[in-house]
């Protein structure tokens, strides 16, 4: 019978060697869109909170121009001596938060307008009620225009979370207006006292009218508040914020009710009205710092949150990159130890030193005593005629090197 040859390797094709790197290819692309996606989105969250934070400190530093403002108001429509100072300190204050953070909230050309205005306001001699009333009444509208661009450019206004929402609301929206129109009210009270009987209807008209503009935010302001304390997760919010809230809520009823004319009359108790306002300008003071201090805690508690969230990020990623890096080895060493074997397959096949296929004797077809030395000789020892080499098996003609061999096989 005939021994077949080893059959030699086939070797991997190019494809084949690159299809495991494809496949970890495949793998490592939405991995990593994945983590590159929520990278971005974490840290687009963390610098609106970081801008948010300065939008806060600019706020509590106008809040306080804002209330030395109403206090110089009344100041000098009541004929007493406008506290300068006080409003000096506070646009001190505030020119130097402009001037840290005014240029990332877009606010230094409002400022600047403010800031002049007030400058102008304090080097003019407003000895009319009247026209004090009106001049301060211009630069606290401009004053309210600052308070809106600072929330719209820190972000404040597109708060993602509903109690720091309502918190930012209050602290830059509802209760500067609360307080402007407080002051107004107070102030135009005492203005109508002051007008000759015959302009009384009008003014008392003017004072309901103002009257309904002060209420509105302060309502605003009480409801917002409210509900950040409803929805909000800390336990801290509603403890520090409620008892400020109700002094404040107190007073706005007080001006309120010392605002309507009593007993039918055409005039208003100006003094009572006057004190009304001074107590809810004290309370909105007190109010003010407690909003925007649990509204800045809020938000460093968000920042620390999303630092977390950007380091599981990261570590998300090396772990992936680790992990597709030991396949991607593993699979290499697979792939050059499968070359290896091919490549010595192949040497082993090609070499001249195999040995070819080579046929052994066959016995004759039916003769069980297999194949039989030839006549006269018992033993098998002596080459046929004409073979000096050995025996001759069959088919010795297609193959003289099989007959070398013959007759050991033969013997065997």
């Amino acid at each position: 019978m005939t021994v077949p040859a080893p059959r030699a390797r086939r070797r991997p094709s190019t494809l084949g060697r690159l299809l495991p790197l494809l496949l970890i290819g495949a793998l490592l692309a939405p991995v990593g869109l994945l983590l590159t996606s929520t990278w971005r989105q974490t840290t687009d969250d963390r610098d609106l909170a970081v801008r948010e934070r300065l939008g806060v400190q600019y706020l509590s530093a106008l809040g306080s121009v804002t209330d030395a403002l109403v206090e110089a108001q009344s100041a000098a429509v009541n004929g007493r001596t406008v506290p300068a100072e006080t409003l000096n300190r506070a646009v001190e204050e505030a020119a130097a938060v402009d001037a840290r953070v005014g240029v990332e909230l877009l606010s230094q050309e409002r400022w600047a307008g403010v800031r002049a205005k007030l400058e102008a306001l304090r080097g003019r001699s407003l000895a009319d009620p009247e026209s004090a009333y009106t001049a301060y009444s211009e630069v606290s509208d401009l004053l309210l225009a600052l308070h809106r661009k600072v929330r719209e450019s820190s972000g404040l206004v597109r708060d993602p979370s509903a109690d720091s929402f309502f918190l930012q609301d209050s602290a830059g929206h509802q209760l500067p207006e609360a307080v402007v129109a407080a002051g107004r009210l107070a102030d135009l009270g005492t203005l109508v006292s002051r007008r000759p009987a015959a302009e009384q209807p009008r003014g008392l008209m003017e004072l309901t009218g103002l009257r309904v503009t002060a209420l509105g935010p302060a309502s605003d302001l009480v409801d917002n508040l409210r509900s950040a304390v409803d929805g909000s997760e800390s336990t801290d919010l509603g403890a520090n914020v409620l008892t400020p809230l109700d002094t404040y809520q107190r007073s706005v009823e007080a001006l309120a009710a010392h605002s309507i004319p009593a007993n039918g009359k055409n005039a208003v108790h100006s003094d009572q009205l006057s004190a009304a306002g001074l107590n809810t300008q004290r309370a909105a003071r007190q109010l003010q710092p407690v909003i925007l201090g649990e509204l800045d805690a809020l938000l460093v508690e968000r920042i620390d949150g999303l630092d977390r969230d950007r380091w599981l990020t990261v570590g998300a990623g090396v772990a992936a990159g680790l992990l597709l890096s030991w396949l991607a080895a593993l699979m290499i060493a697979a792939g050059g130890r499968a070359r290896r074997r091919a490549a010595m397959a192949a040497t082993h096949t090609d070499s001249p030193d195999t040995p070819a296929p080579v046929e052994l004797w066959q016995p004759a077809a039916g003769d069980p005593r297999g194949p039989q030395p030839p006549a006269g000789d018992p033993h098998g020892l002596q080459p046929p005629a004409g073979d000096p080499h050995g025996l001759q098996p069959v088919g010795a003609a297609r193959d003289p090197e099989s007959a070398r061999w013959g007759a050991f096989d033969a013997a065997r």
